[in-house]
């Protein structure tokens, strides 16, 4: 579905009033995303990811390299509405995306804007709010409505777009634990059940052992892809680019490295619960064995 090659894109920096000069944000970025995966891009602030994400939805263009979205390129301007119907975007802080007095009414701003039939919109919110769970809030004021939910309404506008993919800035970056964890099942379920393409853009290692996939970058360049299995088998990598290793994990390696034989990496609780177990279970054959032989 998406197909990035050699992408490089420059900011203009002001180093005085007169004198300005560019500074290299993305420096030779390649990755192809197929559709329907869970894909993360995960790094530390600066590290570049957000200007990716812009760039999937033409909010940029490239300076050099090409992006192509089902084959069609970013930098043509022909393309430029049929490549933001197929790909949707949700910001880091929900209010910058809702405009309506109601949380219907939100909601129904972007199949309004194509001029759906009335019955269709109607049923497009309905089901987008009944997906994010907020259906009992549609008459509500969505400036009512807790960071989380704000989240949710802002991905249910997206949704009632029916776009192919959602990319995701930071959508957690402003929520409490609570919320994230509600905004997170949201993104998976939509992944899992629906099929839809979903890119999350992070700093929150936690946030990325379910996807798919997942594109470590620093300074402007990608380091590593892989599974989360083979991402977090390197946490000396992820401490060395200044974030910080999911805490199950970080233990799950101290214990390790204690001598106790973990299998690793691990990255739930209830896998450092499963695998504790079975190295009980391995121990307490090897005593019964010792118990027989005397």
């Amino acid at each position: 579905m998406i197909r990035i090659k050699d992408l490089i894109h420059r900011y203009t920096v002001w180093e005085s009033e007169t004198k300005k000069s560019k500074k290299t944000v993305l420096d030779g970025i390649s990755l192809d995303i197929p559709s329907g995966q869970f894909v993360a891009i995960l790094g530390a602030n600066g590290s570049g990811k957000s200007t990716l994400a812009k760039h999937l939805n033409v909010l940029l263009l490239p300076d050099e390299g090409t992006i192509w979205i089902d084959g069609k390129k970013t930098a043509d301007k022909e393309a430029l509405w049929e490549i933001r119907g197929r790909i949707g975007m949700v910001f880091q802080n929900p209010d910058n995306q809702i405009i309506g007095t109601s949380v219907e009414e939100d909601v129904a701003f972007e199949p309004e804007n194509k001029n759906l039939d009335p019955e269709m919109i109607r049923e497009r919110v309905e089901n987008s709010l009944k997906e994010v769970g907020l259906f009992h809030k549609r008459k509500s004021s969505p400036f009512r409505l807790s960071g989380g939910q704000k989240q949710r309404v802002a991905i249910a506008g997206v949704l009632a777009g029916m776009h192919e993919c959602i990319v995701l800035d930071e959508p957690t970056a402003m929520l409490d634990p609570g919320a994230r964890k509600e905004v997170l099942q949201v993104i998976r379920n939509l992944n899992r059940q629906r099929g839809i393409t979903i890119i999350l853009i992070t700093h929150h290692t936690d946030e990325v052992i379910d996807a798919d996939k997942i594109i470590l970058m620093d300074k402007g360049r990608i380091v590593e892809v892989g599974t989360p299995k083979e991402i977090f088998r390197n946490p000396e990598l992820l401490k060395q680019m200044k974030m910080d290793v999911p805490q199950v994990t970080e233990l799950a390696y101290r214990l390790h490295a204690r001598g106790i034989p973990i299998e690793l990496p691990v990255l739930t609780e209830n896998q450092l619960i499963d695998r504790i177990m079975a190295v009980k279970e391995q121990f307490m054959k090897g005593e019964d064995l010792e118990n027989d032989g005397r």
